[in-house]
C-alpha cells in the first residue's frame, strides 16, 4: 500500500481545511495582540516611558508570533494552490498596504530610540499605530468580501481573472467587518496591557478596551444580521463527487438563500458564534472590574469563536465568486494532491507541537509585569 494513501483524500483536505483555521486563529490570538497594542500606543502612553513600557509588553515575542502569519500564507500556497492564486493576485494592493504597514512594526522597534528627540519617537510611535491598524482593519475588510462572494472568474484552462477594484472591497459591509476585526483586535492588545503592563498603561487600556469590546459585540451582532438577512450564500446546486479533481468548474453552485440554512444542516456550528459572543463580552467585564489572566482568556476565546464562525458558516466554500458562482473555491475542488497534503500532514505532526512548546517555554520565561522602573533602567528595555 502506498503510504499517502493510508488517509482517504476527502479526510486529508478537511483536516488541511481545519489546520489552515488552526493557523490563522493561531495568528489572530497571538499576533493579534501585538497589533492591538500597536494601534494603542499613542492613546495609552501619555510620555516615553509610558509608550516603552507598552511596546516592551510587545517587544520580545512580536517576531515569533508573526510566524503564524507566515506559516499561515506558506499553508495556503501548498495545500490551496487555487486559493493563494486568486485571493493573492485579486487582493494585491490590499495585500500590499498589510505588507507595506508589517514592514513599518519592525523598523520602528527598532530605529525609535536610535536617537532622543521627541519628534523621533513619536513619529515611530505613530508608525508603529498604523503597523498595528491597518492590518487588523483590513483583515476584516478581505473577511468581509469572501462572505460576499469575490468577483473572479475562472476560465476553461483554470487561469484565473480578478474583474473588481481595490475601492470595490470598500463596500459597508466589508467595512462594518473590518472595524469588527479592528476593535476586537483593539480590545485584545488592552487585555495584554492590563496583564502585562501597570499603572496609567495598564489603566487607560482598560478603559479604551472596555468601548471597543463593546463595539465589537455591536458590530459583530450587527453583522451576523446583515450575512443572515442580506447576503445570498453559496451552495451545491447537486450532489458533489466523490473524489473529485481540483477543478471548481465540474460542480454547479447557486448563488442564492440564506446563509442561516448552515445552522440548520449542522446545527452545533451555533456554538462559534456563541463563544465569539460570549468570549467577547466576558473580555469588556472582565477589564471592567480589573481582572487580567482571565480577561486575556476570554479575549482569546472570543476570537476564536468569531473567526471560527465564518469558517463553518461559509464551509465547505472558502472564496465563493460573486460575478461565476461555479466558478467558487471549494474544499473538495481547490486542493493540493493527495500526496502534497499527506506528506505536508506529516511535517506538521512533527512540527507544530515543538512551535507550540517553544512558544509556551518562551511566555514562561518572559512572565511578568513591565514596570517604568524597569524601562528607565535599560537593563530590561531596549525599544
Amino acid at each position: 500500500m502506498i503510504l499517502h494513501t493510508l488517509i482517504d483524500f476527502d479526510i486529508l483536505k478537511v483536516i488541511w481545511w481545519l489546520l489552515l483555521g488552526v493557523l490563522l486563529i493561531g495568528f489572530a490570538l497571538t499576533d493579534g495582540f501585538d497589533m492591538g497594542v500597536g494601534a494603542l500606543l499613542p492613546f495609552v502612553g501619555k510620555t516615553d516611558v509610558e509608550r516603552r513600557v507598552a511596546i516592551n509588553t510587545v517587544g520580545p515575542v512580536w517576531e515569533g508570533n508573526q510566524v503564524w502569519f507566515i506559516l499561515g500564507g506558506g499553508a495556503i500556497f501548498a495545500a490551496w494552490p487555487p486559493l493563494y492564486a486568486v485571493s493573492f493576485s485579486g487582493f494585491y494592493l490590499a495585500m500590499f498596504a498589510i505588507l507595506a504597514a508589517l514592514i513599518l512594526r519592525p523598523v520602528a522597534f527598532k530605529y525609535r530610540s536610535k536617537r532622543d528627540g521627541a519628534g523621533w519617537r513619536a513619529t515611530w510611535d505613530w508608525a508603529l499605530f498604523v503597523g498595528g491598524a491597518v492590518p487588523a482593519l483590513i483583515f476584516g475588510v478581505a473577511v468581509g468580501n469572501v462572505l460576499q462572494g469575490v468577483p473572479f472568474r475562472l476560465t476553461e484552462d483554470l487561469h484565473s481573472i480578478y474583474e473588481g477594484t481595490f475601492f470595490g472591497l470598500l463596500n459597508p459591509f466589508a467595512l462594518l467587518a473590518g472595524v469588527v476585526s479592528l476593535t476586537m483586535l483593539l480590545t485584545h492588545g488592552a487585555a495584554w496591557l492590563s496583564l502585562k503592563a501597570e499603572g496609567p498603561v495598564a489603566a487607560r487600556a482598560r478603559a479604551i478596551g472596555s468601548i471597543t469590546g463593546l463595539v465589537a459585540v455591536v458590530g459583530y451582532a450587527l453583522a451576523g444580521l446583515w450575512l443572515a438577512f442580506g447576503i445570498p450564500a453559496y451552495h451545491f446546486a447537486g450532489a458533489v463527487p466523490a473524489d473529485m479533481p481540483a477543478n471548481p468548474l465540474l460542480t454547479a453552485v447557486d448563488h442564492g438563500g440564506s446563509w442561516l440554512a448552515a445552522y440548520g444542516a449542522r446545527p452545533w456550528i451555533i456554538l462559534a458564534p456563541a463563544l465569539g459572543f460570549a468570549g467577547m463580552v466576558m473580555a469588556v467585564l472582565g477589564l471592567r472590574a480589573g481582572r487580567e489572566v482571565s480577561t486575556l482568556l476570554w479575549s482569546k476565546l472570543g476570537i476564536f469563536g468569531v473567526i471560527s464562525s465564518v469558517g463553518l458558516t461559509m464551509f465547505p466554500f472558502i472564496l465563493p465568486s460573486s460575478i461565476d458562482p461555479k466558478s467558487s473555491l471549494t474544499v473538495w475542488d481547490s486542493s493540493s494532491s493527495q500526496m502534497t497534503l499527506f506528506v505536508m500532514l506529516v511535517v506538521t505532526v512533527i512540527f507544530m507541537p515543538i512551535i507550540l512548546a517553544y512558544t509556551a517555554w518562551v511566555y514562561k520565561v518572559l512572565w511578568g509585569k513591565v514596570t517604568e522602573a524597569e524601562v528607565t533602567s535599560n537593563s530590561h528595555s531596549v525599544y
